[in-house]
């Protein structure tokens, strides 16, 4: 649905986007995640044609997005991070605003608000001065505005950026709803978000792609060093020293009064020895976990300026 090729931005001496190449099959969720300044939003905008790109091309259902924009930007939604929402409208005034804007006819236009409205849960305040709404609801208004000519494509860039939590589920529920009918590139550097609703990771970092696949085969790409989390009750005071003795343990960090992190060795798994340990010398043991690399493990290290133990983005990739 979503082929960009070589995308390259600049502004005079900044490159934004540095030869950015990427697909988005039809009905994928994808995140692009990284850090704030790490050149997502112009990338978004030039794949929505919002803005030209220095070098590169993009297709969106299969039309070039330069050659012929009209064709393709029909098929695109675009949400962009601050919704254009007109303050003094009533909700279904701006809507029927939009509809026109697409070109749609009177029929045809009322029959999109109608679902619209539906789809994103805003028809109790279909009648409301946009001005008088919450942020959560602006911010459904702006992705009814997107669906309205039922695109193929969305695009949405961080979509629940200032929201309180309450906001944040209902939006993220939405979008999950939204997901499940259309293909969707969701822009964003917030972790959770990725994790709950996209099938694969775009990690761009100082405008490239430095990582991409799913969460899980990220994870197993850069398991790292494991942790394992230990708390005891009623262990000797030497507990860190005896805990660094066992097999498999690089290093023992004190977290609490009586809790443990054992940094493992790689492919080691020391928890059967800490149990015995622990039946040996008479300690309760509270807590036994072990932690492998998490998204945000990896995408701290990815976004990092030492990265040269790294592996390439072909290593990660699914």
């Amino acid at each position: 649905m979503i082929e960009a090729e070589d995308l390259t931005r600049r502004y005079g001496d900044l490159t934004a986007v540095d030869g950015v190449s990427f697909t988005v099959g039809d009905g994928e969720i994808v995140g692009m995640l990284g850090p704030n300044g790490a050149g997502k939003t112009t990338a978004i905008r030039v794949i929505t044609g919002f803005l030209p790109p220095s070098s590169g091309r993009v297709r969106v259902a299969g039309h070039d997005l330069f050659e012929d924009p009209v064709s393709a930007r029909r098929k695109i939604g675009y949400l962009p991070e601050n919704v254009a929402l007109y303050p003094e409208m009533r909700v279904s005034e701006y809507l029927s605003y939009r509809a026109r804007l697409e070109g749609m006819r009177s029929t045809e236009a009322k029959k999109a608000i109608r679902g619209a409205l539906a789809d994103c849960l805003i028809e109790q305040v279909s009648g409301k001065v946009i001005g008088t709404l919450s942020k959560g609801f602006k911010q459904r208004v702006g992705l009814a505005a997107t669906i309205l000519h039922q695109p193929e494509v969305l695009v949405l860039d961080e979509p629940t950026i200032g929201l309180d939590p309450k906001q944040i589920i209902a939006i993220r529920e939405l979008i999950r709803k939204l997901g499940g009918q259309r293909t969707l590139l969701l822009s964003t550097h917030i972790l959770p978000e990725v994790e709950l609703l996209c099938d694969r990771v775009i990690i761009i970092d100082r405008g490239r792609i430095v990582a991409e696949g799913t969460p899980e085969s990220l994870r197993q790409s850069w398991q790292g060093e494991a942790v394992v989390a230990l708390e005891l009750k009623g262990a000797a005071s030497d507990r860190a020293e005896t805990l660094e003795s066992l097999p498999g343990v690089a290093g023992v960090d004190r977290v609490g009064e009586s809790r443990f992190e054992l940094r493992c060795r790689p492919g080691s798994d020391p928890r059967e020895e800490v149990f015995r340990l622990a039946v040996e010398r008479g300690w309760t043991l509270l807590e036994l976990t072990l932690r492998s690399a998490s998204l945000e493990d990896i995408f701290v290290r990815l976004t990092t300026d030492d990265r040269a133990a790294s592996p390439s983005t072909e290593e990660v990739a699914s």
